[in-house]
């Protein structure tokens, strides 16, 4: 599982910018604010915000995403001239403010990319609640809003016995890592089940095909599925053991 730590830039924001007051409604709403990402625990990952369709909004404008539920907002990478990015105060959201005018259309047919990192100990599957957006004009009125999809994704699995270039036997063991609890199916070429098993909690995990594996070259790799999402290992080649060709004499 891969582990890190992440600093994050402070700039305080207003909590009334995020939310607004309660039942207002919006000046000129233009469409529905929308992004989504799957990020795997430990990691970090990209929701981009698009889908605002209204009229064009001036300098001071700004966009704001809100994390979800224990993930933090660590980066805003968009690099557009009249466009500045800052990440608030603990992580907990971020705001791309535009410099430019209402004849750019700044928030239209462009998405806008947060960087969110989900805690080690999220578990696959879940969905993060709490992830909103905001677009506000200069004087800070609402225009849009949207919330996103935020899933923590699955490791993916490893695959490390049998090894790539040895030769090997009709029906070899298979063991590598996943993700404890994940169901392991390892497959062929042509997508055919090898044989399938459950990682320990160790995240060790191993099989031996139920039936013999195609004599000559071919590939294999691993698949795991938790909780409605999967991951798979590299490919690896292999070269099973067979009787010698046949001879055909004239």
């Amino acid at each position: 599982m891969n582990r890190y730590r992440t600093t994050v830039s402070g700039l305080a924001l207003a909590g009334a910018l995020l939310s607004g007051a309660p039942g207002q409604a919006l000046a000129g709403t233009g469409g529905e604010l929308w992004g989504a990402a799957t990020i795997e625990p430990g990691r970090e990952g990209t929701v981009r915000v698009a889908g605002y369709t209204g009229p064009g909004l001036g300098a001071g404008s700004a966009m704001t995403l809100t994390a979800p539920a224990s993930a933090v907002v660590t980066g805003t990478p968009l690099d557009a001239r009249g466009y500045r990015g800052a990440v608030g105060s603990g992580g907990r959201s971020a705001t791309y403010t535009f410099g430019g005018t209402p004849a750019d259309e700044p928030w239209r047919g462009r998405g806008f990319p947060f960087v969110l990192a989900v805690p080690a100990d999220a578990v696959p599957g879940t969905r993060l609640t709490g992830c909103a957006m905001v677009l506000t004009d200069a004087a800070g009125v609402p225009r849009d809003r949207g919330s996103c999809a935020v899933t923590v994704g699955l490791p993916a699995p490893t695959l490390l016995r049998p090894q790539s270039g040895v030769p090997l036997t009709a029906r070899p063991e298979t063991s590598g890592t996943a993700y404890p609890g994940a169901q392991v199916t390892v497959r062929d070429a042509l997508e055919n089940e090898v044989c399938s098993t459950t990682a320990g909690a160790d995240g060790d995990w191993s099989c031996v095909p139920a039936l013999p594996l195609a004599p000559g070259s071919g590939l294999l790799q691993a698949a795991a599925t938790l909780n409605g999402v999967g991951a798979v290992s590299d490919r690896i080649a292999v070269t099973v053991a067979g009787p010698a060709p046949r001879t055909i004499r004239a």
